[in-house]
């Protein structure tokens, strides 16, 4: 599906986790993550229909101001690097309260790389979606009761919590940052019973002599 299609679509959507709010909650390390450097790019950017204006720029400060705060956080024993490409947006505009109100919506790929080794952990950019929260601001349209600034800021933190989501997910599934390698301990536990079984059978004992 193309962005932009795809931004008209998320508008019509429901809410996203809030990613402000989350950041009151304790800190759990992520693996042995520590971050290194966040580098927020925005070549491509998309604007979705009927969506207020933001600039390259703007959206750049904004997503790693998010970034920061919340993976400056976590002090792992490694140093990975987040590579983040803003690609669509859509800041809601007023609409008609309860019976057409878009949602704001946040589209970006993410790249990690291991500063230890300097490898990609994943060859192919992840797309992750974000869209506004649920408020009492929101309830009847962000375009209603927020400027693009605080719209843009509360994305933002949103793409960051789905970020580190994600990577919580690529750490159970995947052994990232440490996590144990799923693949590697289904091997070692089907190891043992598959080399008994394919073992050849002792030879019995000769049968005793006639006399």
């Amino acid at each position: 599906m193309r962005l932009l299609p795809l931004l008209a679509l998320l508008t019509l959507l429901g809410a996203c986790a809030d990613g402000a709010r989350e950041l009151r909650q304790p800190v759990e390390p992520v693996g042995d993550f520590k971050l290194g450097h966040a580098i927020v790019v925005a070549p491509n950017l998309v604007k979705g229909p009927a969506s207020r204006e933001a600039t390259k720029e703007e959206w750049i400060a904004s997503v790693d101001s998010a970034l920061e705060e919340r993976f400056r956080r976590y002090e792992g024993d490694a140093f990975y690097h987040l590579g983040v490409s803003v690609e669509g947006y859509v800041l809601a505009q007023p609409g008609i309260p309860l019976v057409f109100s878009p949602k704001s919506v946040l589209i970006v790929r993410v790249t990690v790389f291991e500063d230890a080794t300097g490898r990609k952990l994943n060859e192919e950019a992840e797309q992750i979606t974000a869209l506004e929260a649920p408020s009492g601001k929101t309830i009847v349209g962000s375009g209603v009761t927020q400027s693009a600034e605080e719209q843009m800021t509360n994305l933002s933190k949103n793409i960051a919590l789905q970020i580190e989501n994600w990577m919580r997910r690529q750490s159970r599934a995947e052994g990232w940052f440490g996590g144990p390698a799923p693949a590697e301990e289904a091997t070692a536990e089907t190891a043992a019973p598959a080399a008994a079984d394919a073992a050849p059978a002792a030879p019995g004992l000769p049968a005793p002599a006639t006399p």
